[in-house]
């Protein structure tokens, strides 16, 4: 039911941007950045939930939590990068979005140089003679 709150959300905060972006543009790209702001709040409770239920299920499987926070950390740069590339987007500033898509990119690549090391060095050690 969540599902269509948000979308009735979105949906209204579209016509409504598009009602006034005729006359008061700036007003509605604020409109539409304060939509998706409100959405993102929305759906902190369900994030934490399944932030907590990974956590627990890394646990159960004896797994080190730094790679599961890492995993997670990687998970939520790529969300805030899509989400200010999509704002730079609907502001016209297509080479900007691009940037930030790159930076994130990169932040993410910088992030998983851990979780890389390990895989390479357990797969070095299955290997026979090494």
């Amino acid at each position: 039911m969540e599902i269509i709150q948000i979308v009735g959300l979105g949906m209204i905060a579209t016509f409504l941007a598009l009602v006034v972006k005729e006359h008061k543009p700036i007003f509605a790209f604020m409109l539409t950045v304060f939509t998706g702001v409100i959405i993102f709040i929305f759906l902190i409770d369900q994030i934490a939930m399944i932030i907590g239920l990974l956590e627990q299920l890394a646990d159960s499987a004896n797994i080190n939590l730094v790679y599961v926070q890492t995993v997670l950390k990687i998970i939520g740069i790529a969300y805030i990068a899509e989400f200010g590339a999509q704002i730079a987007k609907d502001a016209g500033q297509g080479a900007m979005a691009s940037k930030i898509e790159l930076a994130g990119k990169v932040l993410i690549m910088v992030m998983a140089i851990p979780i890389i090391s390990v895989i390479i060095e357990t797969v070095i050690g299955l290997i026979p003679g090494s």
